[in-house]
């Protein structure tokens, strides 16, 4: 077993957790959401935990009857993608400038990036998403069924964001090639967070539910909010995923320039980590909150990325029922980007990130390897959770601001 501590407040459900390493900001954030009347059996902590806004960031979190759209968070069904290739590392050129230059002309980067003409797809040979598929999602007028104001939210399809998300090619153990990204749902996925919190806070006041934490506001079922919520966050979530695949496929193409054969082997993995799902746990149907945390079943396939710099690993799930089927989506932070800015500089970086091909610039300084957590170490605190497949590191890592 590897929870490392259980605590419980006078009122609530236990919290289990998988991690040493939990400051006490976290810790309280955890025993306010426990205390919440519709948390189901107890809550599951990650041992890549921290301190997040509201919820705590590597957390499991089962409600009856209701969901929390903060627990949920802003960046709906924000997540992974992994595709391992037929490349090997001595198919490679010594110098892979040109590749990284290629892909970031390919794919928009930062906060309000966006495409600014349509996407040829028909001539890649390696599609994970087809000009069909696409265009049948895009006629949704999501923002009047969602009654949210998001210009753009088309052309941000198969665009990666700033903060932590990134675009890697990996070699792992074998020095097979992979292309690997983190993105999430973009500039609609936050408005509609946006939208829904504001309506969960004005549901305790409209109903006088008193909160430790009014970021903790809930939608119940049988409420039109909550019908509206269901609808919207699973829209948001098939949008991630849609934007995963279009980025993925669209790197191919670009990689397809310099390596005619190229060809993915084994089935692409594609997982959500901040997301909500119906799911059965000790007996009950309830909703389950992965907040930063990806469903680690039985053979579920998922990735789990280190910090830029460090390892990353493909990981098979065991199904372990008191983490509710869940493992850690990351190495998770120790310290908050402002932090990081104070305490790091440039050489700091170029130390850490030593034979990555990437462009270093100070407004990436936060994402610098020391400002999260050892990945070894949580992946250490999570052996009855996920079996190692595949060990990658970094050969390329691109980012926007």
């Amino acid at each position: 077993m590897s929870i490392k501590k259980t605590y419980q407040s006078a009122k609530g459900v236990p919290v289990k957790v998988w991690t040493e390493d939990l400051d006490k900001k976290a810790e309280e954030q955890l025993r306010n959401i426990s205390s919440l009347s519709i948390i189901h059996h107890h809550v599951a902590v990650m041992p890549d935990a921290h301190l997040g806004i509201g919820c705590t960031i590597g957390s499991v979190i089962p409600t009856l009857a209701a969901i929390i759209p903060a627990a949920v968070g802003v960046d709906i069904g924000c997540g992974m993608m992994a595709a391992k290739t037929n490349l090997h590392a001595k198919d490679l050129p010594d110098n892979l400038s040109q590749i990284r230059h290629s892909i970031e002309r390919t794919i928009p980067l930062g906060p309000g990036a966006r495409h600014q003409k349509d996407m040829e797809l028909g001539g890649i040979q390696n599609p994970f998403i087809s000009r069909a598929e696409i265009d049948v999602f895009l006629k949704d007028d999501a923002e009047k069924r969602f009654q949210v104001k998001v210009k753009k939210w088309r052309q941000q399809l198969g665009s990666l964001g700033g903060g932590n998300h990134f675009i890697e090619i990996c070699l792992d153990e074998t020095d097979r090639l992979w292309v690997m990204l983190h993105s999430g749902s973009r500039g609609i996925g936050n408005k509609i967070g946006m939208a829904f919190i504001e309506r969960a806070k004005q549901d305790m006041r409209r109903h006088h539910i008193n909160l430790p934490d009014r970021n903790l506001a809930y939608l119940s079922e049988g409420t039109q909010n909550f019908k509206d919520y269901v609808q919207a966050v699973g829209w948001a979530q098939e949008y991630a995923s849609l934007n995963r695949r279009l980025m993925t496929t669209l790197i191919f193409g670009q990689l397809e320039h310099y390596f005619p054969h190229i060809q993915v082997e084994e089935s692409a993995i594609n997982c959500h980590h901040n997301y909500v799902e119906r799911e059965n746990h000790y007996g009950e149907e309830v909703w389950v909150t992965r907040k930063g945390a990806i469903r680690a079943r039985e053979n579920d396939w998922g990735i789990i990325p280190g910090s830029m710099g460090t390892r990353s690993y493909i990981v098979k799930g065991k199904g372990n029922a008191e983490s509710f089927h869940s493992c850690s989506h990351g190495a998770g932070r120790r310290m908050s980007r402002k932090q990081a800015f104070h305490k790091f500089n440039m050489q700091d970086l170029e130390n850490q990130t030593k034979g990555v091909e990437m462009s270093r610039r100070k407004a990436i300084i936060d994402e610098i390897p020391s400002a999260y957590k050892n990945i070894d170490d949580v992946m250490s605190d999570q052996k009855d959770l996920v079996e190692v497949v595949h060990t990658l590191k970094q050969i390329i890592n691109i980012k926007g601001d």
